[in-house]
């Protein structure tokens, strides 16, 4: 019996989500925290920004995530819905249209309109959908999915660091700092092993942008500790 191939494909809607999430909730509470803690206030103002920046920001991630994913099922929709409009109109055209989308792509003309014939016989819509307009059941939009899974780990992310702060007796910026980016390098490193990318350049390519919102943050809480 065939077994199909595994692919990564309907992994990509829910882990640009949560990476994208996890991500946020480590880089912008850690360095919420850090720049808290450079204006040299004290552990409990520290831990407070970061409950605050947790709450906030997943709150923020998902709505932000809804609205986008809605945006562009919406896009979809209508386009399906065109479509369909098309299909009732004008079939043969649409079936030329198709054939012509499989010459392009290798097949000869009397096997494309073949094809486009029986796939059409078998569902119009979901031919075109997926064919003419690369829309498919895998990487449809889902904006609920999105939006759990984004809000889910921007908490979880935002968790690290404040349990960081909690742990640390003494240099809560340097603990939360350094146990941050080690899970910044993990994260990335994870996530590019499930998307089945480079997981080195991945890691340091989001440990680096961690380093630099947190050395920012850090000066500019420095700047204000100073100022005041």
């Amino acid at each position: 019996m065939h077994t199909p191939e595994p692919h990564r494909t309907g992994r990509i809607g829910w882990l640009r989500a949560a990476v994208l999430g996890a991500n946020d909730g480590i880089i912008s509470t850690s360095s919420l925290m850090v720049g808290v803690a450079a204006a040299s206030s004290g552990p409990r103002d520290i831990i407070v920004a970061g409950v605050a920046g947790l709450a906030a920001g997943a709150l923020s991630m998902a709505a932000g995530e809804y609205v986008s994913v809605s945006s562009q099922a919406d896009s979809e929709g209508a386009e399906l819905d065109r479509e369909r409009q098309e299909l009732a109109a004008d079939p043969d055209f649409e079936l030329r249209e198709l054939t012509e989308i499989y010459v392009a792509r290798g097949l000869r003309a009397e096997l494309a309109e073949a094809v486009a014939r029986e796939l059409m016989a078998k569902d119009a819509l979901g031919a075109h959908a997926r064919d003419e307009l690369g829309l498919s059941e895998t990487l449809t939009a889902r904006p609920v999915q999105a939006a759990v899974a984004s809000a889910a780990s921007f908490a979880v992310g935002a968790a690290l660091p404040l349990v960081a702060a909690v742990a640390a007796s003494s240099h809560a910026s340097l603990t939360i700092a350094s146990a941050s980016l080690i899970a910044l390098f993990a994260l990335g490193a994870l996530s590019a092993r499930i998307g089945g990318a480079p997981t080195i350049r991945a890691a340091v390519r989001v440990t680096f942008w961690g380093a630099i919102a947190m050395a920012l943050t850090a000066g500019a809480g420095w700047l204000f500790g100073i100022a005041a």
